[in-house]
C-alpha cells in the first residue's frame, strides 16, 4: 500500500508497504529556453535534445507539452517536487551555457532566491569554468560567499569562445579545485554522461575523473549520469577512488523504457561501488520525481539476471536520500534513519585494503 503522510519535520513522507523513505533529489534545475533567451541555433538544438530525452523516456502520462517544457518557474518546481513528488530536499545543479543563451540556461537568480526562501527544502550549487582564468577564481570566491556553496556543478563539454570543452586535470582547473578546498566547497558534481546536441561526446569522457579524485582525496566527486554510456569505465575508476560517487540522473528513467538495462546499471553500481555512493536524481525538469520514486521503490532486478543480488529496502533508502543527506549535512528525521547508518557523517570514505582485494 502506498501512502504519503507527514513526518515530524512537517514535510512529505513516501510510504509503501509499511516502509517510509526520506527523499533527496540530488540533481534539479530551473532553466529558461524560451525563444527570447536563445542566442543561436545551438541553443535551440540543446533544448530540442532535452525535450527528446524527456518525451522518449517518460511514460505517456508524464510527457509535458513542448511549450511548457521551455520554462517551468519556481512555483511549478515547488509543486512538482514537494507537493506532488514526495521529495524532502532537492539540490540545484545548474548549467550556464552562456554561449547558447543570453541569460544563461540555468537561472541563477531565480534558483538561488528560491533556495534562500526555502533552505529546509532546497540547496543551491553553482558552477565555474576554469577557462575564465584569474577572473573566474575571483568570481568563485564571490559566489561561495553569496550562495554559501557546499557544492558546484561542472560541465566539461560547455563551449567557451573557440573552445568546445575542457579537462578536469587541466592546470587551471586544479587552481579552482584548490580554491574549492580552501572555501569549503567539498562536493564537485560533474556531468559525465550522455551527450546533448550540439555538445561533443568526447568532452564528457569520464577518464579525467581518475586524476582529480587521486589528487584531491578530501573532495567528493559526484559523477552525474554515472558516466553513461561509459558505465564500465566509471565503475573501474570509482571502485579504486573512494571519493567518487555516482548520480543517477538520466539513468533513472530507463526504469520505465528499458527495465533490464536499468537493472544492469544498478547491479553493476552495487557490485563495484556499493549502496553508500549512489544518489537518486530526477534531473528535473527533464523528468519529475514522483513516478521515478514510485517505480524505484517497486523495482526489483529480474530473477533471471542471477549475476546481480536482489535490491534490498535498505539499499533503496540509501540511494533515494540518505546518501545525499549525509554528504550535504541534511537532517534526517529519526524515524527515517537506518539503524546501522550514520546519516550525520560526511566526507569521503577512507580506502580499505578490502576495496581492491575484492576486484
Amino acid at each position: 500500500m502506498t501512502s504519503v503522510t507527514r513526518h515530524t519535520t512537517g514535510g512529505p513522507m513516501y510510504t509503501k508497504d509499511g516502509e517510509s523513505y526520506f527523499i533527496v533529489d540530488a540533481h534539479i534545475a530551473l532553466w529558461d529556453a524560451r525563444p527570447e533567451n536563445i542566442r543561436n541555433v545551438q541553443g535551440q538544438q540543446f533544448i530540442d535534445c532535452f525535450y527528446d530525452y524527456h518525451a522518449n523516456l517518460s511514460p505517456e502520462s508524464e510527457v509535458w507539452p513542448k511549450e511548457e517544457y521551455l520554462y517551468q518557474g519556481g512555483e511549478r518546481l515547488m509543486k512538482d517536487l514537494f507537493t506532488d513528488g514526495y521529495v524532502d530536499h532537492a539540490i540545484f545543479q545548474p548549467a550556464h551555457l552562456g554561449e547558447f543563451y543570453h541569460r544563461g540556461f540555468g537561472q541563477t537568480d531565480e534558483a538561488s532566491a528560491l533556495a534562500a526562501q526555502h533552505p529546509d527544502k532546497l540547496t543551491y550549487n553553482h558552477n565555474f569554468d576554469p577557462r575564465n582564468g584569474e577572473a573566474g577564481l575571483d568570481q568563485l570566491r564571490a559566489d561561495a560567499e553569496r550562495f554559501g556553496l557546499k557544492g558546484v556543478k561542472l560541465y566539461t563539454a560547455e563551449w567557451h569562445g573557440d573552445s568546445r570543452g575542457w579537462k578536469l586535470d587541466d592546470p587551471m582547473a586544479y587552481r579552482y579545485f584548490e580554491l574549492c578546498r580552501e572555501l569549503g566547497i567539498r562536493n564537485i558534481h560533474i556531468h559525465k554522461g550522455p551527450t546533448i546536441r550540439p555538445l561533443d561526446r568526447d568532452a564528457f569522457d569520464v577518464a579525467d575523473v581518475d586524476h582529480v579524485a587521486t589528487d584531491f582525496t578530501d573532495l567528493n566527486f559526484i559523477v552525474e549520469h554515472v558516466g553513461l554510456p561509459r558505465l564500465e569505465d566509471f565503475c573501474w575508476i570509482a571502485t579504486q577512488e573512494p571519493n567518487v560517487h555516482g548520480g543517477l540522473a538520466v539513468a533513472m528513467p530507463f526504469i520505465h523504457t528499458r527495465p533490464r538495462y536499468f537493472a544492469q546499471i544498478m547491479g553493476e553500481l552495487l557490485y563495484w561501488i556499493g549502496e553508500d555512493r549512489i544518489q537518486f536524481s530526477s534531473d528535473y525538469a527533464l523528468w519529475t520525481p514522483r513516478w521515478l520514486i514510485e517505480q524505484f521503490v517497486d523495482f526489483q532486478i529480474p530473477e533471471d539476471m542471477t549475476e546481480y543480488a536482489p535490491l534490498t529496502t535498505a539499499q533503496k533508502k540509501k540511494v533515494l536520500g540518505l546518501n545525499a543527506a549525509k554528504m550535504y549535512d541534511i537532517e534526517v528525521p529519526a524515524e527515517l534513519r537506518l539503524p546501522e547508518a550514520d546519516e550525520t557523517e560526511t566526507g569521503p570514505r577512507q580506502p580499505e585494503a578490502a576495496d581492491l582485494a575484492s576486484v
